[in-house]
């Protein structure tokens, strides 16, 4: 009875959400309406359990002095820092705000600045799993090396600089050619991979949610 009663309940509050999505009733918006509120108070206790479990983790590796266990200090820091911040906000300016002096200081002159170098990194990286990725051995991997080289050079503004410097003095392409091949390749090949993929996607996620409200996947219960 311990996993016979949540399968059946995932699959019939599953199931009256699908046929809820197609009955504009009164009786059918309440019920999505009372699910959604519902849905708020599991994700209150979800992001409770997951603060709690983060928590529980750093302090192990804090405690047993783990390999890189100062960054664990680094987050509890990160997680105290901004909840603090706005509440002194809240108590200078006498009401619950989230927009005060303290905390945007704060944001523009951290956090910004480290998601912005986070991302300079992940350059790096892109770039050198590109390397080892796109090696042109096969016909695929030659024509997806030539799209990347061709996005990267539109993108980057020294790409048409150098085009205009050079190629396009001597060529019967429009100026800004590397743009125009660019946006091509974004819109058309592009699109079309990219619609076939979220089509792929889709039929997967129907797929793997009919098997879980049917009680065939029980994959979620655990164990």
């Amino acid at each position: 009875m311990r996993r016979q009663v949540p399968i059946l309940l995932c699959g019939i509050v599953g199931i009256l959400l699908i046929i809820q999505f197609f009955v504009p009733h009164p009786i059918s918006e309440g019920f999505l309406d009372k699910s959604n509120d519902w849905f708020r108070i599991l994700t209150i206790f979800a992001f409770v359990i997951g603060i709690g479990s983060l928590i529980r983790v750093h302090i192990h590796r804090i405690s047993r002095r783990s390999e890189d266990w100062y960054y664990s200090i680094a987050i509890f820091v990160g997680m105290l820092i901004m909840p603090l911040v706005a509440l002194i906000d809240s108590i200078r300016a006498g009401k619950f705000v989230t927009d005060g002096v303290g905390f945007e200081w704060f944001y523009f002159n951290f956090y910004v600045p480290l998601d912005a170098t986070i991302f300079s990194l992940l350059a790096f990286f892109i770039a050198s799993a590109a390397y080892r990725a796109f090696r042109a051995r096969t016909l695929d991997a030659t024509l997806l090396l030539l799209a990347g080289i061709a996005l990267m050079v539109a993108n980057a503004p020294f790409g048409n600089i150098f085009w205009n410097a050079t190629l396009g003095q001597l060529s019967f392409l429009p100026e800004g050619f590397p743009t125009i091949l660019g946006d091509w390749i974004l819109e058309v090949p592009g699109m079309a991979a990219r619609r076939g993929i979220l089509i792929g996607l889709a039929l997967g996620a129907i797929s793997q949610s009919l098997r879980i409200l049917l009680g065939i996947d029980r994959a979620w219960m655990g164990g």
